[in-house]
C-alpha cells in the first residue's frame, strides 16, 4: 500500500533542501526520473526540470520553508495534499494544493494549484 504521508513528506523535503547534491537524493526519493510538475506560474520535466524550479523558488523567496497543511489524502495512485510557503514561525504568505498521480511509491506528475498568493 502507498503511504501517502511519506509521499507528500518526501515532497515537501525536497523543496526545502538548498544543497544542490543533497536535493538531488532527495528528487530520487520523491520523483520517477521523467516527472513532470505544472502550476500557474511554472513547469518543469524529469529531475532536472524540477531541481531548476526549486532553485526559482528558493532564490525568489529566500528563507522560506515549505510545510504540509492538513494530511494528504487521495485513492488508486492519486493523491492531493496542500502545502503552505512562509518564513518560519509566521503566517504562511502562500498557499498551495497539489494533486500528484503516484507510480512505484513517488511522484509521476504533479499539478499545483495556488490557494492564497500575496498581492502584487
Amino acid at each position: 500500500m502507498t503511504d501517502l504521508n511519506t509521499i507528500a513528506r518526501n515532497y515537501i523535503t525536497a523543496w526545502n533542501e538548498s544543497d544542490a547534491t543533497r536535493r538531488k537524493a532527495l528528487l530520487d526519493t520523491a520523483f520517477t526520473k521523467d516527472v513532470s510538475y505544472r502550476d500557474p506560474v511554472m513547469q518543469g520535466d524529469g529531475h532536472d526540470g524540477i531541481a531548476a524550479l526549486i532553485d526559482g523558488v528558493q532564490q525568489r523567496f529566500a528563507g522560506f520553508r515549505f510545510s504540509l497543511r492538513g494530511e494528504p489524502d487521495g485513492f488508486a495512485d492519486r493523491i492531493r495534499f496542500s502545502w503552505n510557503l512562509g518564513p518560519e514561525g509566521v503566517e504562511s504568505v502562500i498557499e498551495g494544493t497539489d494533486i500528484g498521480v503516484i507510480e512505484d511509491g513517488r511522484l509521476k506528475s504533479v499539478t499545483g494549484f495556488l490557494d492564497k498568493v500575496p498581492a502584487q
